[in-house]
């Protein structure tokens, strides 16, 4: 008797989900949606990193971390690296050693993304930059974060 009346339940279901579906046929076509100028992402800028603006390459990653002199700060290591196609990129290190928790190392590579997103016109040089996260970073504010990476970058330029 229960496995009937579960069936039909779920067969219900079903047929309101087809009727709402058949109701409306464009709703499942989002092909011909226009984006709006200047939208919002889902954080609430319309400003983030793009794919050019980041260092996705590994061999970029090795060659700061065999070239370059790490600049240390209570937040963040930072390391300036010039060669091949360098233009300001960003690399960003949150290791799970230093932070276990995923959410964590997820917030500390936002928290710096941010950090350099909002000062990157500010950095003198055209190098790439690396930034290893440091245990402290999740306890500073924005405007810590922001005002050590300009200092650990003028530094680096030195």
């Amino acid at each position: 008797m229960r496995s009937s009346r579960a069936a039909g339940v779920r067969a219900e279901r079903s047929s309101l989900l087809k009727g709402d579906i058949m109701a409306d046929p464009g709703a499942l076509d989002r092909s011909n949606r226009q984006p709006e100028e200047n939208a919002p992402s889902a954080y609430g800028r319309s400003e983030t990193l793009s794919r050019h603006q980041r260092i996705t390459n590994g061999e970029v990653f090795r060659r700061a971390f065999d070239d370059s002199k790490p600049q240390v700060g209570k937040f963040m290591v930072l390391r300036l690296t010039n060669g091949e196609g360098a233009d300001r990129r960003l690399g960003v290190i949150a290791s799970k050693r230093t932070y276990p928790r995923a959410v964590d190392r997820a917030r500390a590579r936002r928290l710096l993304r941010e950090a350099f997103r909002h000062r990157r016109d500010h950095l003198e040089s055209e190098a790439d930059v690396v930034i290893l996260a440091r245990r402290h970073l999740l306890s500073a504010t924005p405007e810590e974060i922001e005002s050590e990476l300009l200092a650990l970058a003028k530094r680096a330029l030195q």
